[in-house]
């Protein structure tokens, strides 16, 4: 299990404990030090069987200062990939990937279900 976080971020933070609390083991990764690869994103994308939007952390300054709400919706899936392969914060945190699960942001629920199968 892949764990890909900013350690500074609260709901990170939360995640985290909540792994911890229940037992799972994982590889823990600084986003912004360890920037996932294009590669990986295009496949965890494919696993994921979201949107591609749901990968850009919405809420992050970089995202807002590149006014890429007005330019995601005219770029190409790949320029997409690629943007998000150029820095960590661009991307949704965190990133759970378990084999084909992927799961983006921190929703306890979700992550029940998904992982305690």
């Amino acid at each position: 299990m892949l764990f890909v976080e900013y350690p500074k971020c609260s709901t990170c933070q939360k995640a985290k404990k909540w792994l911890d609390e229940n037992g799972f083991s994982y590889e823990d990764r600084h986003i912004k030090e360890n920037n996932p690869t294009y590669e990986e994103l295009k496949k965890w994308h494919a696993d994921s069987g979201l949107p591609l939007r749901k990968f850009f952390n919405t809420s992050g300054m970089l995202y807002k200062s590149m006014n890429l709400k007005e330019k995601l919706p005219n770029m190409s899936e790949e320029e997409q990939l690629q943007l998000l392969a150029t820095d960590g914060m661009l991307v949704k945190r965190p990133v759970l990937v378990e084999g084909k699960t992927v799961l983006l942001g921190f929703k306890p629920e979700t992550w029940e279900i998904s992982l305690k199968k």
